[in-house]
Formats: structure tokens, sequence, C-alpha cells
């Protein structure tokens, strides 16, 4: 009989020549089980996905909930659909005032896209500007202002007109214009390795936005819904975009995204042409019942309190000689190797050893460590052993 490996590699499309190939039955809180009882403790969430854990009891209620009552009606923004409208508000509630109309869809990829199209139809205007090493999906626009030639270069031609800055540069914001619709810029880098603004470079980056009449666009895909220790992250630098995009984390584990703008940003979709971005199963009810549930439980159980000490945990216990650097923002963390061929070591290790590490797409000799948000204490110190452990193994000291 044809294993389930074996179905995997044969018939499902397949990203790269070395997957994982972790076979899992079950997940749950922290933790994932392979068939054949290993033990994994998720130390990336899916990708930044599963902040609220795997199969959190809330979620799995609320999801529960909506399949008894309709799936799929209606493409999106036809039918009064109670999960859809109240997610919106939710979403809103935790916003600054002029953030207060929600567009859902199935993914951040698909947010970004249709912060492209509305910036573009608002302004008139065709200029993106983007950073280097920036990561806002795979989708050809989205691909388009990525930050890095290799992922770009086999799918020319993409969208004209973008241009390319560097993260953190103030004197690169010059290349702002009167010709740009929106930049779009990671608040917190991901795939660059978990890079932070520095000298007030969001507050230079929004008032050149202003200047010029640029939207600012500000992905929060990876570091929205709690991440890096506020619900959002711009919050912790004092500025507001005109657009604002989020999903991962939001979904509780179910597939959803969602661009945030103000209404009288996105009614330019109303009109001219009508119908100026669809989608048929964005804001899928039962998604959008998950993620009602997944914002109440960060909010109302009170897990952004807690990020703090657990990053701070994490930055005591792991010490090592062949960690050269940890950087974070909140239970966003980076550490940094000498090189990729020590971190692959060291990842490979570790999940043979029961802990789940990645590594960044711009910055290949950093680990990812993004847990659920739920992680405690204790887990913390299990997954640091293991790490510091495994280090040993593969590369001692």
């Amino acid at each position: 009989m044809i294993s389930m490996r074996q179905l995997f590699l044969k018939h499902q499309a397949q990203t790269s020549d070395f997957p994982l190939m972790i076979e899992v039955e079950k997940a749950e809180g922290v933790y994932m089980y392979g068939a054949n009882g290993e033990r994994y403790l998720d130390l990336i969430s899916g990708i930044g996905v599963s902040n609220v854990g795997h199969r959190h009891p809330r979620v799995l209620k609320a999801i529960q909930q909506q399949l008894d009552k309709y799936m799929h009606l209606m493409v999106y923004g036809e039918f009064v659909q109670a999960p859809q409208a109240k997610l919106a508000e939710a979403i809103c509630q935790t916003l600054p005032e002029r953030l207060n109309n929600v567009y859902l869809l199935n993914s951040g990829t698909e947010a970004v896209e249709g912060a492209l199209k509305l910036a573009k139809r608002y302004t008139g205007r065709t200029e993106l500007i983007s950073c280097r090493n920036a990561y806002h999906g795979s989708t050809q626009g989205a691909l388009s202002v990525n930050g890095s030639e290799s992922f770009k270069n086999a799918f020319r031609p993409l969208l004209p007109d973008v241009r390319h800055i560097t993260y953190n540069a103030i004197p690169d914001l010059q290349d702002i214009t009167t010709r740009t619709a929106a930049v779009i810029v990671e608040t917190i880098q991901g795939e660059a390795g978990l890079r932070t603004p520095h000298n007030d470079y969001l507050t230079h980056l929004r008032n050149r936005c202003t200047e010029v009449g640029a939207l600012l666009i500000l992905d929060e895909i990876q570091c929205g819904f709690g991440r890096t220790g506020t619900f959002w992250a711009f919050e912790q630098f004092g500025i507001e975009p005109d657009i604002l995009l989020c999903a991962k984390g939001m979904g509780g584990g179910m597939p959803i995204g969602a661009f945030i703008a103000p209404q009288e940003i996105m009614a330019v979709f109303k009109d001219n042409p009508i119908l100026g971005h669809l989608t048929t199963f964005g804001g899928h009810p039962v998604s959008c019942a998950a993620s009602l549930a997944t914002l109440q439980t960060i909010l109302e159980d009170n897990l952004l309190e807690s990020i703090p000490e657990k990053a701070a945990l994490f930055r005591k216990l792991l010490v090592h000689p062949r960690i050269k650097e940890i950087r974070n923002c909140g239970l966003m963390m980076a550490a940094e190797f000498e090189s990729f061929e020590v971190l692959k070591a060291v990842i490979d290790k570790a999940i043979l050893n029961g802990v789940l590490t990645d590594w960044f797409l711009f910055c290949d000799n950093s680990m990812r460590i993004a847990p659920p948000l739920t992680i405690t204490e204790n887990q913390i110190h299990e997954a640091c052993d293991i790490i510091l452990q495994s280090i040993d193994e593969t590369v001692g000291s």
C-alpha cells in the first residue's frame, strides 16, 4: 500500500527539493505529533500563523458554531453575513479611528494585491516603492514589490514602475515623490531576519509620504495580531498608515487576510469601474468566525501582557558561543549564527530532538523563533534546552 509520504511526493506539487517531510497526525497548543509518536514543540507557529496555538478551544468552538449555520453563500460584499461584519467591527476597534474600513480576503498576498490596486486607483499614480529584502507575497503584483531579485528574475516581466529603497535609510526617502502612489513597507522586516526601525525611521517615512501625497501601506502580515507585544506593531512607533495589511496570525489557523483603510479611500472600488476589486471566497464565514475568536482570545486572555517577559526569557536562556546575536520585537525573534551551513545543521538536529525552527528567506544564517503567544515559561525552557543541546551535538562551542 502506498504511504502518505509517497502520495505527497508523487501527486502534490513541491516548492523545493528538500521538504521537511514531517508527517503530522495531530496538533495541540504548542505541540505537533507525528505518525509514530514523535512530538515537536513548534517555535515558528506555521510561519507566524498559530498565534493562539494549534486548535485553540475557543477557535474550534467558533468554527463549529459557524459550520452549523452556513459556509460560503455569495461572492464577497453582496450579502450581510454576521461573521464578516462582526470581525470587521472588532478589527476597527483595535485601530485608530481613521482606519475604519476592512476588506476581507483569503491570504496575505491577496491583501497586498488589493492594497496596491487601491493605492493606484485612489491616487491616480502608478509608481510603487518598497524596501530591499522585503517579502510581501508570491503572486505577481506582490512579487513585484518583493525586495529580492533572486526570487523575481525568473518571472519577469512583473509590474512596471516599481522602485526599491533601503529599510532604515532615511536619505532614500527622497526617492518618494509626487509620482509615487504608495510606499509599502513591513513595520518589522521579517524575512530580512528581523529588522526593526531605527532613528525614527517610520516617522520620517510617514512625514515624507504625507508631504508628497503618497499613501503609506504598512504590511503587518507577520507582525500583526499581537506578535510583537502590541496588537499592531505600528503602535510602538507613533505613526498611522493609510492602508494596513494583516493575515497569518489573524485566523487562528484558518486562511484569511485583510487590507484596512479609511472609508473614503476604500470607496474608490465602488465605481469607475464598479466592482473594482472582487473575491469569491474572501471573508469566508468560517474563517471570519475563527478570526474573531482569535482576536478575542488575544485581548481577553491578556496574551499581550506576558510577551515582554517571554521574549526576555528566550534572550536569557539562548546564550551560546555559536549564537552571535539575538534580535527581537516581542515574540518575533531571530538568533544569528555564523553561516547557513551551521544553522541548517542545528535546525535539522533540533527537529530530531523535538523542536521545530526555521531560517529566514533573505537572512539564511539566522534562526526564526516565533512561537505561539500562548507558550509557557516551562515550554520556553524546554525549547531553549533542546536548541542549546542541538548546537552542542552538531557544531559544539
